[in-house]
């Protein structure tokens, strides 16, 4: 039992991500339909919502999330190539340097997707009236206090899985010791 709940705090974290993913993805576009039933497209974004998604996106520090990308995106290729090239380490830690380096800026292209995704999401307006919001005194308090309270929120979920897998782990023991089966 004990390795089970060494590994639940991870599974709820995964869990707990993909069930807060599930929103998001349940508003994507469905897949293409055939042109006679096709939705009309969206209006493509003006320069100006995405210069102030652009904006959100620096005031929350967006960019922290993907500022290491390319060179995580290197080591895990390079840890894959190793694996099935284990005669070739020494030269695959010597090339993932100088692949590091040619790729290096790449990870700007997230912060251009994720500022096109905001354009699509809110009109010109909405965005502008975030930008507001976010130098507004309450907005700043949001950015500055929002990561701690996910944070903490995160680790109460974690303690909250661990302690209720025990109850859950009880339930079964105790239904199944009606049966007259010890687990």
């Amino acid at each position: 039992m004990k390795s089970v709940l060494r590994f639940l705090p991870a599974a709820t974290l995964a869990v707990g991500v993909a069930l807060s993913a599930a929103p998001a993805i349940a508003q994507q576009p469905a897949p293409a339909q055939p042109k006679a039933a096709a939705a009309p497209a969206q209006p493509k974004a003006t320069p100006a919502a995405i210069a102030a998604a652009k904006e959100i996106l620096q005031m929350k520090n967006a960019g922290a999330m993907y500022a290491g990308a390319v060179p995580g995106m290197v080591e895990k290729t390079k840890i894959t190539l190793i694996q099935q090239n284990l005669n070739y380490q020494k030269d695959l830690n010597e090339v993932a340097q100088v692949v590091v380096q040619q790729l290096n800026g790449r990870q700007n292209e997230i912060g251009e997707g994720m500022a096109q995704v905001y354009a699509s999401e809110f009109t010109e307006q909405e965005l502008k009236d975030l930008v507001t919001f976010y130098k507004s005194p309450l907005g700043q308090k949001l950015i500055d206090a929002e990561p701690r309270a996910i944070g903490l929120s995160m680790a109460f979920m974690n303690s909250w899985a661990q302690n209720f897998s025990e109850t859950v782990m009880g339930a079964f023991r105790a239904e199944m010791r009606k049966r007259g089966k010890e687990i």
